[in-house]
């Protein structure tokens, strides 16, 4: 870690104003988030916002399915009360956070109205596409240099597969309690380890940090036995979000090849949407029909493991890829440490009150 890093964080600025952010980012989001989630529960049992049992469900009662707003408005506050104290200089980077904020919030709107009303498949697709060509009309994107006419062609294809791709994937594991929360929290932390270290990274920083807080305080309605499920809006958003900051300042590669690193993150969600489709293709079923009992946590809970042990496991094995991804970004290895031992802690500590209260 260098100055500069520590510069950033506030380590070696004696008013600390860097970390402070960040720690105050990550703790309104939670707290929002959490606080929040009650209120929400009760509104969406009244109106009737939620998914009723069915053979592919594993919920047995209908369970609220409005998370997502609790999560979205929990990220929302927690930014801009922090852009308001401008505690860390946004300057430059400002406007890149508003663009990850407004195509999340295009995607929360059509997450919440599928979920309540339904909305043809062709519509939610167009919607990601176009919001993910929104990071690229703003320079968010996977820069391809290959030295060819066609390399910010290439660069917009790809940077848009990689959003609707990762945004789908975290929408696809959102099938079992704590499962899509979880994975999000470890990513948004794990990717937040490495922005952290460099002051050009501002933006994606402090997004994760909201992302993460967020995260953290649906975790605590939605561990097994969950009482509300964040639904398509909250995991459009989870995904789109992490999607966009992972390619966010430095984060942006200069080759395709440079992409696996950035990959390695996100990895669970990639290779479970990657054999769901596969399997499919073999079956000779459509991989886009409907979501079927065929992903991970499916397998897993078909093997006798129970809805928390199946999350606890898949989320284990989403920090090793985390920790992969962070050697191989390079980082050293206290951040890593530091990194994995806040997942693990702010993890246990939220598993623990949700059984206890349960």
């Amino acid at each position: 870690m260098n100055l500069d890093s520590l510069k950033f964080l506030g380590i070696a600025d004696p008013s600390g104003s860097g970390w402070l952010a960040v720690v105050f980012t990550f703790i309104l989001a939670w707290l929002v988030t959490w606080r929040l989630i009650p209120t929400i529960r009760q509104f969406a049992l009244r109106v009737g916002w939620a998914d009723q049992p069915n053979a592919r469900r594993l919920n047995k009662e209908p369970l609220p399915n409005a998370g997502g707003l609790a999560i979205y408005a929990g990220v929302i506050a927690a930014l801009v009360l922090a852009s308001l104290l401008r505690p860390i200089e946004l300057q430059g980077v400002l406007a890149q956070v508003l663009t990850v904020l407004l195509g999340g919030s295009i995607l929360v709107l059509v997450g919440f109205i599928d979920d309540q009303f339904g909305l043809p498949p062709s519509v939610r697709l167009w919607t990601q596409i176009i919001t993910a060509l929104l990071l690229v009309a703003n320079g968010i994107s996977i820069k391809v240099m290959f030295g060819t006419p066609i390399d910010s062609l290439l660069s917009m294809a790809l940077t848009v597969l990689w959003v609707v791709g990762i945004t789908n994937a975290i929408n696809l594991m959102d099938g079992m309690d704590g499962l899509a929360g979880g994975i999000s929290f470890i990513t948004a932390m794990s990717l937040l380890g490495v922005s952290a270290q460099f002051d050009n990274r501002a933006a994606a920083t402090l997004v994760l940090a909201a992302l993460g807080g967020a995260a953290l305080g649906f975790l605590r309605h939605n561990f097994y036995p969950s009482r509300i499920i964040m639904g398509d809006a909250g995991a459009y958003f989870f995904g789109y979000v992490l999607a966009a900051t992972s390619i966010l300042g430095k984060l942006q590669q200069s080759t395709v090849f440079a992409l696996v690193p950035t990959v390695l993150f996100l990895m669970l969600p990639v290779l479970d949407t990657t054999q769901v489709f596969v399997r499919r293709l073999l079956a000779g079923k459509n991989p886009l029909s409907t979501p079927g009992k065929d992903h991970l946590h499916h397998r897993l809970l078909a093997w006798g493991f129970s809805q928390r042990r199946a999350a606890v496991t898949l989320w284990s094995v989403t920090l090793f890829f985390n920790v992969l991804a962070m050697t191989v970004q390079g980082m050293t290895l206290p951040v890593i440490v530091a990194s994995a031992a806040s997942v693990v802690l702010l993890l246990g500590v939220t598993v623990v009150q949700r059984v206890i209260q349960h």
